[in-house]
C-alpha cells in the first residue's frame, strides 16, 4: 500500500480520499477545506497536516486545488524526485506542473468526478496512465489520451454533466408543476435517465445515436422532442459552448 497525500481537500478530493482509504492506502490531507478535512478524519482516520508536511509524508500526491490558486499554494513547497504526482486541476498545464513541482517529474493529469467513489467514472489520463490504473481500476476505467489538447477536450465533456443535470432539473420541475408532486417528479426523471443509461453496453461506439434513433421513430413523441431541440438550436449551443470551454482551457 502507498502513502498518499492530497493538497486541497474539497468536492473532488473527498471521494478520492474515501476510495483510496477503502483500498488500504495511508492518507494525509491538507486542512483546506476545514469542514471536509475534519469529516474525513472522523470517517477514515486520515492525518491532517500543513501542505509541506503532507508532501513529506507522501509518495503519491494528488493536487486538488482550484487552478487560480495552484501557483500560490505550490510554489513555496518542496517536492521530491521520487514522488508521483496526480493533478486533477483543469487548465493547469503539464509545463506548469513540471515547474511548480520540480524536481518531481512523474506526472499524470486526469478528470475525476465525485461518483468515482462508487465506481464507473471514466478517467481520461495524460501522462503516467499506469499510475492511475493501479490506483483506480477496475472500479473506474482509465482512458489514455494522446496529448493535452485531447485531455482538455475531455474536460469540456465533463462540463456537460452539470449542463445535462440542469436540463433534467428543468424537466423535473415541469413534471412537478403538472402533477403537483415535485419530489416524485424528480425521482421519476432521475430514475428514468439512470435506468436507461445503465442498460447500454459499455464500449460500443455509436450506441448513443442508435438508441436515439430506436426511440425517435416517425410520429413519436420522442421524435418531436429531438427535432424541436435541434430546430431551436440546442445542439448548436452545445457545440459552441464546448468550443468556448476548450479555448478557455488552452488559454
Amino acid at each position: 500500500m502507498s502513502r498518499i497525500g492530497l493538497i486541497g481537500t474539497g468536492h473532488i478530493a473527498a471521494p478520492i480520499a474515501r476510495l483510496m482509504a477503502a483500498k488500504g492506502h495511508d492518507i494525509c490531507v491538507t486542512e483546506r477545506n476545514t469542514e471536509v478535512s475534519a469529516t474525513l478524519k472522523a470517517e477514515l482516520g486520515v492525518t491532517i497536516a500543513e501542505p509541506q508536511a503532507v508532501l513529506d509524508a507522501s509518495d503519491i500526491v494528488f493536487l486538488c486545488l482550484r487552478p487560480h490558486i495552484a501557483a500560490e499554494v505550490l510554489t513555496p513547497l518542496t517536492f521530491r524526485t521520487d514522488q508521483q504526482i496526480v493533478s486533477v486541476m483543469a487548465a493547469v498545464s503539464a509545463e506548469q506542473l513540471a515547474r511548480l513541482c520540480a524536481p518531481a517529474a512523474d506526472f499524470v493529469q486526469t478528470i475525476p468526478l465525485g461518483f468515482l467513489e462508487t465506481g464507473g467514472c471514466p478517467l481520461a489520463a495524460f501522462g503516467n496512465d499506469r499510475l492511475l490504473a493501479d490506483l483506480f481500476e477496475p472500479e473506474n476505467p482509465v482512458v489514455k489520451v494522446a496529448d493535452e489538447s485531447a485531455l482538455n477536450a475531455h474536460f469540456a465533456i465533463c462540463a456537460m454533466v452539470p449542463g445535462i443535470l440542469d436540463l433534467m432539473a428543468t424537466g423535473a420541475k415541469w413534471l412537478g408543476d403538472v402533477t403537483g408532486e415535485a419530489d416524485k417528479a424528480e425521482f421519476y426523471t432521475t430514475q428514468l435517465m439512470s435506468g436507461f443509461l445503465a442498460t447500454m453496453e459499455k464500449g460500443n461506439a455509436g450506441r448513443l445515436a442508435q438508441e436515439r434513433d430506436a426511440l425517435a421513430t416517425e410520429g413519436t413523441l420522442s421524435l418531436q422532442m429531438t427535432e424541436t431541440l435541434k430546430d431551436q438550436g440546442a445542439h448548436d449551443a452545445l457545440h459552441s459552448t464546448l468550443n468556448a470551454i476548450g479555448k478557455r482551457l488552452e488559454s
